[in-house]
């Protein structure tokens, strides 16, 4: 039996996502334009709308999944992004940030660390006319510093801190979005840069799956 997707789409928006303060109407309509369905495996492809991550690669660094719908709007609506805003979609894993972020900015960098993922999402953004992104492939936790500063940066996970060259890539006025800490603990911070500085503050929690590749390097003890 085939599904309803665009159903399931007006249903998610309105179910998951309005549900949790969020109100940017051009988010809004991105999400219920973008077939979210198109971004997992044909055998995942009911699972799409569920309010849960879903895994969507297995490595040896860590399983790799696509953000719940209502967390990763609440990121972008935080972020409050413009039409002529430059974006860095960190970990776009298949692309399905990467796809919501070229509804709403100018021009979106995303940066994908896993070689099979970044061509899912290269082959899947331009099936679907997204002729502003253009995936890279690199460390996560390094940025692409080659198209920075960036007025927006997302980052498609959780990570224990956000580091330093992520930071440093941020325009003037640039806003860094992200989850820090895991499972309960997470906590969602916008960062944002003036006058050279930059600062950040607590947002919300957010229980979201980590992003392979930001682990801390332990000291050892004495």
């Amino acid at each position: 039996m085939s599904a309803d997707f665009s159903e399931r789409r007006v249903k998610m928006v309105d179910g998951q996502v309005r549900t949790t303060d969020v109100t940017s109407a051009p988010l809004l309509d991105a999400m219920l334009s973008i077939p979210r369905e198109a971004f997992v495996s044909a055998g995942q492809s009911d699972l799409a709308y569920i309010d849960e991550d879903i895994r969507i690669a297995s490595g040896p660094d860590g399983a790799r999944y696509l953000m719940e719908p209502s967390p990763l709007a609440k990121l972008m609506q935080l972020a409050e992004i413009n039409p002529g805003d430059s974006a860095l979609d960190v970990g776009c894993g298949t692309g399905y940030a990467a796809a919501i972020l070229s509804r709403l900015a100018k021009s979106v960098v995303a940066l994908e660390s896993d070689s099979a993922l970044a061509e899912s999402a290269t082959s899947t953004l331009s099936a679907l006319g997204c002729g502003n992104v253009t995936v890279v492939k690199g460390a996560l936790a390094e940025g692409h510093a080659g198209k920075a500063p960036y007025d927006v940066i997302f980052i498609g996970g959780s990570v224990e801190k956000v580091p330093a060259p992520l930071l440093d890539q941020l325009a003037e006025g640039g806003r860094l979005v992200a989850v820090e800490g895991q499972g309960n603990s997470g906590v969602a911070r916008l960062f944002f840069k003036a006058g050279g500085v930059v600062t950040g503050r607590r947002a919300f929690n957010a229980a979201i799956k980590p992003l392979p590749g930001f682990e801390r390097a332990h000291a050892f003890e004495f």
